[in-house]
């Protein structure tokens, strides 16, 4: 007798949408098709879809922030608000600190995590201080254990790496196959402007759009592929917000260069006017890189349907807004420059593409399924054991109606901040139920008993590091299929 059978729904993959029932034992999907038999628990999916749960593989949860700054969500609340917006798997930063090893900082983080997830969770590392020993001894060794990810910046004094140090993390990420991930944009030209702003009292929260140009994210983007060209690495770009960028990308690409995009949903649903509300309102939406314009929004929606972007992650990075350890803390009520940057978002993300791009006619349900799980599951090692259907693979499976309209309220939501930036958008299509590791973990929008038994996944390393050379099944412009 199997464990749970989902029987009557449309299934979706990457490649194919089908009518099927699914078979799990033991946490793992045993069989595909009809007449399957008998379970201890059977989950009715008729007139729903059967999606792989989603996988938002750009997280940010208990990150230290800045002196007396406090990020909203912690693991509990950051995954619980990820499980009601259909996703399984999430994967946050571990950060590394000026001073501090990686491994330090992975054990603190460890235990901020330990017994408080509703998903399951990997983590990248953000290397903020390439010594010696850590490209030397500690990265090549925690890549061996499954931390086959880092993320370095090109922009905030505290984070950003100089060109000579991130060579120094390409080549070590070349040397033991791991994968880097950028934040580009450039922090002596933002620095430069917003010296020119305070020089002249222009200190609102529009002004962060102003003093971060798309000239700045595209010429950081083409020196980051520059950099990652001399090395000889593959490199993800994340949360591209306009069309500047991805033509960087797509040049790369022609170039022969192994490159993943990233965007969004704030580059596809906002732009640089939602930073001018009334009486500070624009500091709900400060984020880096900004919401751009309308172009820019038509551009992103482009490089989605295009295959210029490979991944579509949230970048949820949640502060509470009337907060004085969070948007409003007392510098950050007197100018832009102390509004903590980021925007929460990990539980609307899905809803948002699907409802937007699915329902649109924008994209197909493949596409969806691409770019919402099994494209982030290939990109950083997960994959054939997340982000499918597929017989031995985990049985993570959100379970969407396509005819459920919702307004976006954050009173509605699971986060532990106080707003959403996305409040009173119609969406149409919502998961309605969440199963995990083979057990139905939301169920009808209700939480399950037992649901936060959420796990820690170490993950192979990525298809698509190493050299150039590396055969890589890629699309037309170059990105992962």
């Amino acid at each position: 007798m199997f464990d749970l059978l989902i029987r009557g729904g449309t299934l979706a993959t990457a490649s194919d949408v089908f009518q099927a029932d699914i078979a799990v034992k033991d946490g793992v999907i045993v069989q595909i098709g009809r007449d399957l038999g008998e379970a201890r628990n059977t989950v009715d999916a008729s007139g729903r879809y059967v999606l792989p749960g989603g996988i938002d593989s750009h997280v940010h949860i208990s990150q230290p922030s800045g002196e007396g700054i406090v990020m909203a969500d912690d693991f509990e609340s950051g995954t619980r608000s990820a499980l009601f917006g259909g996703n399984t798997t999430v994967m946050p930063f571990c950060l590394q600190r000026k001073g501090e090893g990686l491994r330090s900082a992975l054990s603190d983080y460890h235990a901020l995590a330990e017994g408080n997830c509703y998903t399951d969770v990997s983590f990248h590392l953000i290397v903020s201080d390439p010594s010696p020993q850590v490209l030397g001894q500690e990265l090549p060794a925690l890549v061996e254990d499954g931390y086959t990810s880092l993320k370095v910046f090109m922009t905030y004094e505290d984070l950003r790496l100089s060109d000579a140090e991130i060579l120094g993390v390409l080549d070590t990420a070349r040397r033991t196959g791991a994968l880097v991930m950028v934040h580009c944009e450039n922090e002596d030209a933002i620095r430069y402007l917003i010296g020119r702003h305070e020089a002249d009292g222009d200190v609102a929260p529009k002004a962060h759009a102003t003093t971060r140009p798309i000239a700045a994210e595209r010429e950081a983007t083409h020196r980051a592929l520059s950099l990652a060209e001399i090395v000889d690495v593959p490199l993800v770009i994340v949360h591209v917000s306009n069309r500047e960028s991805m033509e960087e990308i797509e040049r790369a690409r022609r170039r022969g260069r192994k490159v993943i995009g990233e965007t969004c949903p704030q580059y596809l649903m906002l732009t640089a006017e939602d930073l001018d509300g009334m009486d500070w309102e624009g500091a709900k939406f400060v984020c880096s890189p900004p919401p751009r314009d309308k172009a820019s929004q038509d551009a992103c929606w482009d490089g989605i349907e295009r295959g210029v972007f490979d991944l579509y992650s949230s970048d949820h990075c949640p502060f509470r807004y009337d907060d004085p350890a969070g948007k409003l803390n007392p510098k950050g009520r007197e100018s832009f420059r102390h509004i903590p940057n980021g925007i929460p978002g990990v539980e609307t993300r899905l809803p948002i593409l699907f409802s937007e791009g699915v329902m649109k006619g924008r994209i197909d349900l493949p596409r969806f399924v691409v770019l919402s799980s099994t494209n982030h599951a290939k990109t950083y090692g997960l994959y054939p054991k997340k982000g499918t259907i597929a017989i031995g693979a985990d049985a993570d499976l959100a379970i969407w109606d396509p005819a459920a309209t919702r307004t976006i309220r954050h009173a509605d939501l699971h986060d532990a901040s106080d707003y959403s930036p996305y409040e009173g958008l119609e969406v149409t299509g919502w998961p309605t139920t969440i199963i995990r590791g083979g057990a139905v973990v939301v169920d009808d929008g209700v939480l399950g008993e037992g649901a936060r038994t959420g796990r820690y996944v170490p993950r192979d390393r990525s298809s698509l590091a190493g050299p150039t050379e590396t055969d890589v099944e890629q699309s037309s412009t170059g990105g992962i299929r």
